[in-house]
């Protein structure tokens, strides 16, 4: 029998009885108001690496897109399904956020796959091969580097990678005007899995520091 994983309905049941239960009221109200979440997170779909847990969120406060390897493509509105570019345009257009976060992390098995593409799961013409190209440019130029690990070459791409998405952010014509204007913010962070350390973006020096630091 195709049974719904049972761990899934055990989580259910400690949710409401818990979490939902301890919010009720907030649930109710965000049902009767709708969300108004300031922040956007473009995170990876990393099991390990969940924004509302790493931000320790409640309901409503943060809006979240996931995809592998958190990236983002530039504009290109040419007809095709893009679901990344569809949930930008609603969460700036629709939920006027006014900051958007791209979130990499460590250990990161997106970027593993971009710097050995002729590994698992980059066969020739699946999804994910093409998906992970947005990064070849990126991918070619860190594997050349002499002198780095494979573990530091992995951590380079994760943070170029944020850098690279936060450059194609600004492609969209309704991003770059609300920057412009001050009315919108964009931000890079990165997420250590083993050591829970978080890194942001310095907008200026281009480097990953501590919050607060930036």
């Amino acid at each position: 029998m195709n049974r719904f994983p049972p761990e899934l309905i055990e989580g259910y049941r400690r949710f409401k009885d818990g979490k939902f239960a301890q919010e009720r009221e907030r649930y109710e109200r965000l049902a009767g108001d709708g969300q108004k979440p300031s922040t956007l997170v473009i995170a990876c779909c990393d099991s390990r690496a969940a924004p509302e847990t790493i931000f320790n969120a409640s309901p409503g406060e943060i809006f979240v897109v996931r995809n592998v390897a958190n990236l983002i493509p530039s504009y290109k509105p040419d007809g095709e399904y893009h679901s990344t570019s569809a949930a930008l345009e609603f969460a700036v257009q629709s939920l006027k956020v006014q900051h958007i976060v791209v979130l990499g992390h460590g250990r990161c098995g997106g970027i593993r796959a971009a710097l050995k593409p002729s590994g698992a799961p980059m066969s020739q013409g699946d999804f994910i091969g093409h998906w992970m190209g947005l990064l070849a440019p990126a991918a070619e130029a860190i594997a050349a580097r002499e002198g780095l690990s494979d573990a530091e070459r992995q951590g380079a791409l994760e943070r170029l990678s944020i850098v690279n998405s936060i450059e194609n952010l600004r492609t969209f014509p309704f991003i770059s005007l609300l920057e412009d204007k001050g009315r919108l913010n964009l931000h890079g962070a990165w997420f250590d899995i083993s050591g829970g350390e978080l890194l942001v973006l310095h907008r200026d020096k281009g480097e990953f520091v501590a919050p607060g630091d930036e």
